[in-house]
């Protein structure tokens, strides 16, 4: 897009919903489909065709935030400026004034945006959607055990597995268009679909380097269960960077013995933990003392070990939540949460107070265990806000960091301190004033940036 005369902040919001709407579901593979129709086309684009492809480009009229305005004390406002950005070899080069860029470098007008970093899906499943094909919702749930749903997925896979990889392909560029760069994917290791599955995801990514993905090996249907601890091992050999477990109690019916195969394969292959914990019986309760206590006796594993879910820590209170959040401070264990909602509210502040690195992630987009997911750590960062933070304008701020890796360009005290020059250029623009506005109102993503490159960009309607 050649570089054009700034446009008031209204004309450039009401163009950018209209692109939201366009450009947004072509990124995304959407369309007119239903259960009838045959599976959409999935050809996620190599790159957007708007934006400058040199290794050093010039980004112009980008909203920076610049610090807080306050009243009494209290944060009621942020204070933004426009600047030219330029961009080199993956990394922020300088910033300037706007219009005092270096004109001579392939530019593009970001038209007022806000430039945000980049989101984070740290728990989310690539390798088994619908998303890409025809609609689904799921079969209902009530009365259904976690083994059903299991007995459901072994009758799924086989149907699945043929378009996996156009499927995860087609959920990488809506994570894209989400502002999303870098993701944790959870991939099944199962006795129907063998390494099959592990084999499609790879493939995707490695179509996709500019989508950063750490691969969690997850033994969907049981470690012991569906005794796949050969397959996990094969896996780790694969160059799998997490061992996966899921509820040692419920669904493999041997506690210790489950969490014992489970660290010693990533002790074996040197390789982190995450595993899927859904127990909210004692059972659960139990689970996660077993984990800190088995990381106290095997120090290699400190800080090396994600407990996804963790719904059991919803269930305790007071001097026993407090000994627990302890124990995984103290093995520096991280918390990966889709942020639930319902009855059970998990003690993330406490996590967080505590020092533990609290991480979200979408789960599903779409599959046979849900329907509601839409890819947006923004949305995630306005749910956190919701339960947690609070509606001003210093809290919506800060709810960002759960989406960014904790990245945020304010400091608390109202320092820029993102971005600057040497940063890696991942990033996102979104029609918004500001931080706590796009928190709160889960504003458009404009355009995309990993490592520089762009990877993500609505067209005018």
């Amino acid at each position: 897009m050649p570089i054009t005369s700034s446009r008031s902040r209204r004309d450039f919001i009401g163009q950018s919903v209209r692109w939201t709407a366009a450009g947004g579901m072509l990124a995304a593979g959407l369309g007119q489909a239903s259960a009838a129709t045959a599976p959409l086309p999935v050809t996620p684009p190599d790159r957007p065709a708007a934006l400058p492809h040199q290794d050093h480009y010039l980004l112009c009229n980008v909203r920076l935030e610049e610090g807080f305005i306050r009243e009494d004390n209290e944060v009621v406002a942020t204070r933004t400026g426009l600047y030219d950005i330029s961009v080199r070899n993956g990394k922020i080069d300088q910033l300037t004034a706007a219009g005092q860029g270096d004109r001579s470098l392939s530019a593009w007008d970001a038209q007022n945006a806000l430039l945000l970093p980049a989101t984070r899906d740290m728990h989310i499943h690539l390798d088994k959607t619908f998303y890409g094909g025809p609609w689904q919702a799921p079969r209902p749930r009530q009365g259904k055990t976690i083994m059903d749903m299991i007995a459901r997925e072994q009758v799924l896979i086989p149907q699945l597995l043929p378009h996996s990889q156009a499927r995860a392909e087609a959920l990488i560029a809506l994570l894209h268009a989400k502002g999303t760069t870098r993701a944790r994917s959870h991939c099944n290791i199962d006795p129907v679909s063998g390494l099959q599955s592990l084999e499609h995801l790879q493939a995707a990514l490695a179509r996709h380097p500019d989508f950063p993905c750490e691969i969690v090996a997850f033994p969907q249907h049981g470690l012991l269960h569906s005794q796949v601890d050969g397959l996990m091992c094969e896996a780790m050999q694969h160059g799998v960077g997490y061992v996966g477990g899921l509820d040692p109690t419920h669904v493999d019916g041997a506690m210790e013995k489950s969490l014992d195969a489970m660290f010693q394969i990533a002790l074996d292959y040197q390789r982190g933990v995450d595993i899927h914990l859904h127990e909210t019986s004692p059972a659960g309760v139990a689970a996660i003392h077993y984990m800190i206590d088995t990381v106290a006796k095997n120090p290699q594993l400190k800080g090396r070990v994600t407990l996804s879910h963790g719904f059991a820590l919803a269930t305790l209170e007071g001097a026993a939540l407090d000994k627990m959040i302890e124990g995984l401070a103290e093995q520096q264990f991280s918390v990966a949460s889709t942020l639930p909602i319902g009855k059970l509210t998990m003690p993330i502040p406490q996590l967080q107070a505590a020092g533990i690195k609290v991480m979200t992630g979408t789960d599903s987009v779409i599959d046979h265990w849900s329907p509601f997911g839409t890819g947006s750590m923004l949305e995630k960062a306005n749910l956190y806000a919701q339960l947690y933070r609070g509606s001003d304008e210093f809290s919506l701020s800060r709810a960002l960091a759960i989406a960014t890796d904790d990245r945020l360009p304010l400091s608390a005290q109202g320092e820029r301190q993102w971005p600057a020059p040497g940063d890696e250029a991942s990033m996102m623009l979104v029609s918004a004033s500001c931080s706590a506005e796009a928190v709160a109102r889960i504003s458009p993503v404009v355009a995309t940036f990993s490592r520089g490159k762009p990877v993500f960009a609505l067209t005018p309607a």
